[in-house]
């Protein structure tokens, strides 16, 4: 390293800061990736000495814990994305479900915003939308986090952000997209596939894209190509009309080497090269955001895959930053979905047997319960869809209400190692009158849910809880718990490595509203 870094180091101070959140992803999520990747006997890891990029992190940085919730007197238990992420975004308490502003409602600055008004370059990489929750709240400022719409317009519009890649066209897509040919040939002319612009969420005419490009100074990607065609400056990628390609179909495609879509990792590392090539440095974020999503729906399947995404972006971060001294690297989440764990049972009870141990005075081995079987995480691994996507097999169009046991039983069986009886199909294909009906609210205004006999209050996606009820179904033979279709409160990991003066202070317990003013008082030229 030169003089002027390792100055950069001795003064407390960084030039670039780079926060890695694994949406959804609290301890036990953790836990499951590096079950996986050191006693999976099929391990994707088997060739790198079992290490996961988080443990990389452990050994070689800091770890810590942090709190999620909306912060102080007046704030809750449980946070949504929105809101932990604009608190990682602010270092202010925020109210939930906001974008970009205080519990009172005031637009607060971001670290992103500060960083680039002090001539840093500024960057959002995600896996889901780049209107979504967690990367919104880095560079907009909404009373919801549902105005996606609005979103796209302030990320292009503020000026704030010089890179951005993920999903998400069809915030930036004229509402007559699906019948404008002209518009259409717009879209074509700039490389974009048939899928990318074939529907649009706004409501008005404008395209945001073109606008983007022609008025903002935007390079525009649709694809991996492009975006490796993108030397510098500002870039709008855009990769998925809505989410991109899920964990699952990543790692399918990545094995048979024909993934039509940038990988997170990919997306990272393009991020990364125009990002660096600011000499004053930058801030960027990056979101594997459908740990989540997996979570939400307690698909522990999808889940391992999403979490093997992200674990594959954080080593080709930990790679560029191994060996700087320039460079904050944070790790964490924005809280823990679904839950999850590993549990004992006592179905599946194993057979007693005989060992050879002398402690053993000539009685068998038999446990009282089934502690888990190692090669259930290999089994988690070979589930071949997710359970939405099994949803769309059974109904695509998303009407459940006359579904049968059997097209459930013949689907989940189809894609998953872990097997439904017909009777457990049956449940899954039940609904019931929603007594939480509220009208136009989103999630609830169905009159008729998928019928879920405990923990109610906790299961609020509308048809998504067909999906919670396949989770439910697989759980007993996974050895797997779910408490929720939500969030919980637990403390989230954080990950840290740079100078060690710096990366000190965050080997604690913590609050996510302290990780912000960390990152800001190594970053940021006016932070004393």
């Amino acid at each position: 390293m030169g003089d002027n870094a390792e100055n950069v180091a001795q003064d407390n101070k960084v030039n670039n800061v780079i926060l890695m959140i694994g949406d959804g992803m609290g301890p036990q999520q953790v836990g499951l990736l590096e079950e996986f990747a050191r006693r999976a006997k099929h391990s994707t890891y088997n060739h790198k000495g079992n290490q996961t990029a988080l443990t990389k992190l452990a050994e070689s940085g800091r770890v810590g814990l942090s709190l999620t919730a909306p912060y102080g007197q007046d704030g809750h238990l449980v946070v949504d994305s929105a809101c932990s992420a604009t608190q990682l975004a602010t270092g202010v308490a925020a109210g939930s479900e906001m974008i970009g502003l205080d519990e009172h409602g005031n637009k607060v600055q971001t670290i992103l915003e500060r960083a680039k008004a002090q001539g840093k370059a500024t960057g959002l990489v995600s896996d889901t939308r780049i209107t979504h929750a967690t990367p919104a709240a880095f560079a907009a400022h909404q009373a919801h986090r549902s105005f996606e719409n609005e979103i796209a317009e302030e990320l292009i519009e503020s000026g704030s952000v010089d890179v951005l890649l993920s999903g998400g066209a069809r915030h930036f897509l004229p509402n007559d997209i699906k019948s404008d040919t002209s518009a259409q040939q717009l879209m074509k002319d700039l490389g974009a596939a048939n899928a990318l612009y074939n529907s649009s969420q706004r409501k008005d005419q404008r395209n945001l894209i073109m606008e983007a490009k022609n008025q903002y100074g935007y390079s525009i990607a649709f694809d991996q190509q492009q975006l490796a065609q993108v030397n510098g400056g500002k870039v709008l990628g855009l990769f998925a009309n809505s989410a991109m390609e899920n964990g699952i179909a990543y790692s399918a495609c990545k094995k048979a080497a024909d993934c039509s879509q940038p990988s997170l990792r990919d997306m990272t590392l393009s991020a990364l090269e125009i990002l660096s090539k600011n000499e004053q440095g930058f801030f960027l974020m990056i979101e594997g955001g459908q740990i989540d999503w997996a979570g939400h729906i307690n698909d522990t399947g999808w889940m391992l895959h999403e979490l093997l995404k992200f674990d594959e972006a954080v080593n080709a971060v930990y790679e560029w930053v191994k060996d700087r001294n320039d460079t904050l690297l944070v790790v964490t989440a924005d809280h823990e979905t679904g839950g999850f764990g590993f549990s004992y049972s006592r179905k599946n009870v194993p057979s007693a047997k005989t060992l050879t141990g002398n402690g053993m005075a000539g009685q068998q081995y038999k446990p009282n319960f089934n502690f888990g079987a190692l090669n259930t995480l290999d089994r988690l691994y070979q589930q071949e869809a997710t359970f939405y996507d099994m949803m769309k097999q059974v109904s695509y169009d998303s009407s459940f209400v006359n579904t049968k046991a059997e097209q459930w039983y013949e689907v989940i069986n189809q894609y998953s190692d872990f097997k439904v009886t017909l009777a457990q199909a049956l449940e899954i294909s039940k609904r019931e009158p929603n007594e939480y009906h509220q009208e136009n609210h989103r999630y609830l205004s169905a009159a008729e849910f998928p019928k879920i006999k405990d923990f109610k209050e906790f299961y609020v996606y509308g048809d998504d809880l067909h999906a919670n009820l396949i989770g439910r179904a697989l759980s007993a033979e996974q050895n797997v718990v779910w408490g929720t279709g939500t969030h919980t409160a637990s403390p989230v990991p954080v990950y840290v490595f740079g100078p060690s003066s710096i990366t000190k202070q965050f080997s604690t317990m913590q609050h996510h509203t302290e990780i912000a003013q960390k990152m800001m008082k190594a970053l940021l030229q006016d932070e004393p």
